[in-house]
């Protein structure tokens, strides 16, 4: 099984986040989705042209809770085959993992953290 397939978000704190999605308009061309949750990159399978997918870009206030303890300020979410099955061999592995999920119609959520304290987010998009 490939554990994981690609990035499905990049997540980062900011003290303005307002202000610095303004400088990433102006300057990057960035454009917020119209419910101001962050960008989204739309991109085609390279394997299965008829696949698509999305990464989502976003920037949060700095006290967020949403990266959780991490002391990064950015966090990454991995699009992953079989969260169920990965999570599985991710205990086995010793790897720490938050035991909360999320599941909505767009995804379910985990989330694991590396040895130097970073919250990494996996998303296991719906079966289509």
């Amino acid at each position: 099984m490939k554990r994981v397939t690609g990035i499905g978000g990049i997540f980062f704190k900011s003290d303005s986040p307002d202000q610095l999605y303004q400088w990433y308009e102006k300057h990057l061309g960035i454009t917020r989705a119209p419910d101001g949750s962050g960008a989204v990159f739309e991109w085609r399978d390279a394997q299965q042209s008829d696949k698509t997918g999305m990464t989502v870009w976003s920037i949060f206030p700095a006290d967020t809770k949403y990266l959780g303890s991490s002391p990064s300020p950015f966090m990454i979410n991995y699009i992953v085959d079989d969260l169920d099955v990965l999570l599985k061999m991710l205990q086995e592995e010793g790897v720490e993992i938050d035991p909360h999920r999320e599941d909505y119609e767009y995804g379910r959520f985990a989330w694991i953290t590396d040895p130097e304290g970073r919250r990494i987010e996996l998303w296991e998009a719906p079966k289509t």
